[in-house]
């Protein structure tokens, strides 16, 4: 590293380098770095040009650097509404999880054993989110409320047309005041699936159910009205026609709840919930239905079962519903939702349990109440006086009224003849009196309020009636309940999390810090262009480096997930050639080592999944790839290729692979997954790609944050710019938008462009390298005791490998007893059973040092001592270290011990966990079917929360 100065960021991020790094590849067998480099990378790929980057910073000048550009944005109050509000999130909360690796470096909560904090915190949100919409099944979040609709969209088409025989019911009923970025987001999903949206007054249609499908409703609506859909609700009831509300989730405190009136689905975000506005984004969406949807239900639900001791667990259901496993025949391709911030909402609502969410609702309505009464005393009329929080009136000065508004510093909503003001949680009373000031009006706060809520609406059902609602009202007792879910989690605080094709590399805290500041926190994503030219300052230089990364022309920074990343270049793809007029071109090879999101995404983008081969060495099989290219070379639109490989090669024919694909008229999509082995070395335009997407939560540090929040923003070449997605304010010509917002979860992009500042050129080029060293060491390490399934010609791992398990299948041990058993030695398991079932896939990351890989090493090598024992009848084959794993500390110190083990090899059989932090898993090995077959998803008896001091107290 003799270009990267040793007080420089970058050696805070690299786990290797001088010393360590001469032994790792003394281990591997090579003389330098750059020497496992040129074994490990096809030479006809490299790139040999220096990353348009900015030179490092340091700390210090990125902090700096980022209050400058917090200046240059301008912080006014925003009452624009149209669902983004200003909300308060308790210290305490954002203390304790939102600024706490402990939470925000967790990965998705597979290994439920060592998840099971954040499952019962997700679990809250879950319970929160059914008794608000009085529905009983809701999910763990999803991205934002406008894909939320669009997958409650799928959900009715799949349902309505799942026995029709013949051409599908296709028709859908939008109402037309329901959010304009929700129906621009449909529209975007409608149209490759054939669906035909229907937009007018939910007062002036008839609807037939020979031709709908479903119907969407907004509560309140986009002008703030409460309207009285019950009767409207039982006419479709009628008809069978589905019906999916977007409910202000606050509101239905005091709102009666869509599923008392007749909704099948309740869709909508938790933002108001205590989440930043952050431009945009994150904020965890909801999706609420019935039960008899649970099955086709998007995104993952939480569910309640046991572990093998019989005490009750958590664990994530119904999984063979997840495009992990249907592929093409899943009804969405939802992979990383926002748990972190549905972690946060939900803790909210425990927080302030029902008295407090009825408060603040009331709060809300009053002070938009007294705003009402002064306008209408001063002679302003009103678009509908039955409101929670939203206020629209006519005007004849727009104009004026909007500079006298921008005088005061404060931003509405305008919509021609007409001014909305929507008041939230941190509207005070002197806010009130300077809105009012804006339309020369006066508010006497000594006056009282009289509620605009129709009384027909009013809610009368009770909410959020479990004792978790009700039990931490005080900060220590809150504080105390966060601490211990925390415990129950292994994340990067305790040790490395080996996930392949996951990257759970370091999540800088320079890189994180600047999204807590106001400047960029609070930014209403409908705000005037010169009130955010610090956040505009950002978006243009993160476009530009990730272009640069990725050789690339142009970037789209609005997929708020890689899923979502998929869809847009699939999407740009299908546009391109529609433009051009070669709308039959609708096909997608896909290799079959591919991530299920691919067939799924390819689906949603109204194209046809063909699957090619791979060959015994994990490649592409290219003589199969060029007869499939050929044999469908009239209607070709795409190859989805992933590079390196899934298997964690770099395959050597991928130029020929994407010249075979152009020869036959289409274009390439690489999945950037696997983008960090890629940064620096070569990229998706030396390959020979058209589009890529880029999971920002890998590669570029945004943390996983439990299962999201995550970014997928996409960037292609100059010919498909044109067709890139985004809303039709900014491009009449793209392909629609993707998310809800302009720049999708705007915020977060922020840590993107502060490790690039961090690291620059050299920083980056040295994390590729060591991230493939690192993985490359753990190889040369086990390849003794296990089968490495895949490498590259000259026998090199990417940034990753698979090892094979299955062979252990004859001794009885699965590939999930060993990732079970790594819990004991206080490691997360590797990637399990993907892309090849009974195998683990590992991928160590450039953050993590040589002593941390060798503990991990050290483990595997132990467990693999350990499936010897019972491969020579050491050990018995039925009750033993591995299948018994993971071990608890009550089990450990419990008074009875009846395994033929002793507890010492239970819980440290390796000397390292005696000097160090021990991890103890808080329940045994969880029965995943029966919780499926008993689904339970939402908080259970009051018996579950019941404080375990001993493990607390071990685990603090």
């Amino acid at each position: 590293m003799d270009s990267i100065n040793d007080f420089s960021f970058a050696i805070r991020h690299l786990g290797v380098y001088g010393e360590n790094e001469k032994k790792m590849l003394e281990t591997i067998g090579v003389k330098n770095l750059d020497t496992l480099i040129d074994e490990t990378i096809p030479s006809n790929i490299r790139r040999t040009d220096k990353l348009a980057v900015p030179q490092a910073m340091s700390e210090l000048e990125l902090q700096e650097h980022f209050y400058q550009l917090a200046a240059k944005n301008k912080n006014f109050k925003s009452y624009i509404g149209q669902g983004y509000y200003a909300s308060f999130t308790p210290p305490v909360i954002a203390r304790n999880i939102f600024h706490n690796p402990g939470w925000y470096t967790q990965y998705t909560p597979y290994q439920a054993e060592i998840s099971q904090g954040r499952l019962e915190a997700l679990l809250n949100f879950q319970t929160m989110v059914s008794d608000l919409t009085a529905l009983p099944i809701a999910n763990a979040s999803l991205l934002d409320e406008a894909t939320a609709a669009a997958e409650a969209m799928a959900l009715m088409y799949a349902v309505k047309n799942k026995r029709v025989k013949g051409d599908p019911i296709n028709k859908l009923f939008v109402d037309k005041h329901v959010f304009q970025t929700t129906k621009d987001v449909l529209e975007t999903r409608a149209e490759p699936l054939g669906i035909i949206i229907h937009f007018a007054d939910w007062n002036e249609i008839e609807l037939n159910g020979e031709e709908y499908f479903g119907a969407i409703l907004q509560y309140p609506n986009a002008k703030g009205v409460i309207e009285d859909y019950r009767s409207f609700s039982s006419e479709l009831e009628s008809k069978k026609i589905m019906l999916t509300v977007c409910a202000d989730i606050l509101s239905l405190a005091l709102l009666e709840a869509p599923g008392n009136w007749g909704a099948d689905i309740a869709v909508g975000t938790t933002q108001r919930l205590g989440i930043p506005i952050g431009y945009g984004g994150p904020h965890a969406a909801y999706f609420a239905t019935k039960d008899k949807y649970k099955r086709i239900i998007p995104g993952r639900i939480i569910g309640v079962s046991e572990d093998r001791l019989g005490e009750q667990a958590l664990r994530m259901a119904l999984q063979t519903r997840e495009q992990h496993i249907k592929r093409e025949k899943a009804t969405s391709n939802i992979c990383t939702a926002q748990a972190l911030l549905a972690i946060m909402a939900g803790m909210y609502g425990v927080f302030h349990g029902n008295a407090g969410l009825t408060n603040i609702a009331l709060q809300i309505h009053s002070k938009a109440s007294l705003l009402f009464d002064a306008l209408k005393v001063n002679g302003y009329e009103f678009d509908g006086e039955s409101f929670f929080d939203t206020l629209r009136l006519k005007v004849s000065n727009s104009d004026n009224i909007r500079a006298k508004a921008l005088d005061h510093k404060i931003n509405l909503f305008y919509d021609g003849d007409y001014i909305q003001i929507s008041i939230d949680e941190c509207t005070t009373m002197n806010d009130l009196k300077n809105i009012a000031a804006v339309f020369n009006c006066e508010i006497n706060s000594k006056d009282s309020a009289t509620s605009r809520i129709n009384e027909l609406m009013l809610r009368t059902s009770e909410f959020m009636t479990h004792p978790v609602f009700s039990d931490y009202r005080t900060e220590s007792q809150i504080m105390r309940y966060i601490k211990r879910l925390e415990n129950k989690d292994l994340s990067l605080v305790h040790s490395m999390i080996p996930l392949g094709s996951c990257t759970m590399k370091l999540n800088a805290a320079s890189e994180l810090m600047p999204i807590t500041l106001p400047e960029f926190a609070n930014v209403h994503p409908m705000v005037p262009e010169n009130q955010v030219e610090g956040y505009t300052e950002i978006l243009k230089g993160l476009s530009d480096y990730l272009n640069s990364i990725t050789g690339f022309d142009a970037c789209s920074l609005q997929p708020n997930s890689g899923a979502q990343g998929e869809f847009a270049g699939l999407l740009t793809i299908r546009n391109y050639f529609k433009d051009n007029g070669q709308e039959n071109r609708n096909i997608a090879l896909i290799p079959s080592s591919a991530h299920g999101t691919n067939p799924a995404s390819a689906v949603m983008a109204g194209m046809k999944v063909v699957v090619t081969a791979c060959d015994e060495k994990g490649n592409i099989d290219i003589d199969d790839l060029k007869a499939k290219a050929f044999e469908h070379r009239e209607n070709l639109a795409c190859l989805m290729v992933t590079y390196p490989s899934t298997h964690g090669v770099f395959e050597v024919e991928i130029k020929e692979a994407c010249e075979i694909i152009h020869n036959n008229g289409g274009l390439v999509y690489m999945d950037g997954a696997n983008m960090n082995a890629q940064v620096g070395l070569t990229s998706p335009a030396h390959i020979g790609t058209d589009v890529c997407h880029l999971n920002l939560h890998k590669t570029f540090s945004i943390p996983h944050g439990g299962g999201g929040p995550g970014m997928g923003p996409i960037c292609c070449t100059s010919t498909l710019a044109p067709y890139l997605p985004g809303h039709h304010t900014t491009n009449k010509n793209n392909s629609g938008p993707v998310s809800q917002a302009n720049f999708g979860s705007a915020s977060i992009l922020l840590i993107s462009y502060a490790y690039i500042r961090l690291l620059g050129h050299e920083g980056m080029l040295q994390s590729t390298k060591v991230a493939i060293l690192n993985a490359n060491y753990i190889k040369a390490r086990l390849e003794k005791d296990f089968q490495i399934l895949y490498t590259g010609e000259k026998g090199r791992a990417a940034h990753e490998m698979i090892i094979d398990m299955r062979g252990f299948k004859a001794v009885g041990v699965s590939a999930e007893d060993v990732a079970k058993r790594l819990i004991d030695y206080g490691f997360h398991a590797p990637t399990l059973s993907f892309p090849v079932a009974g195998t683990l896939m590992i991928e160590p990351t450039e953050s993590e040092d040589m002593e941390e890989i060798d503990r991990f090493c050290d483990a595997m090598i132990s467990i693999k001592k350990e499936i010897d024992e019972i491969a020579l009848g050491k050990a018995e084959q039925e009750n033993n270290v591995l299948c018994n794993a993971p071990h608890t500390l009550l089990m450990v110190s419990g008074n009875d011990w009846d395994y033929p083990y002793s507890r010492e090899k239970a819980a440290y059989p390796l000397p390292y966990l005696k000097s160090r932090f021990k991890f103890w898993p808080s329940v045994a090995r969880i029965d995943n079917a029966k919780g499926d077959r008993t689904l339970i998803c939402t908080c259970p008896d009051v018996s579950f929360y019941a404080e375990d001091a001993e493990m607390s107290h071990k685990n603090a």
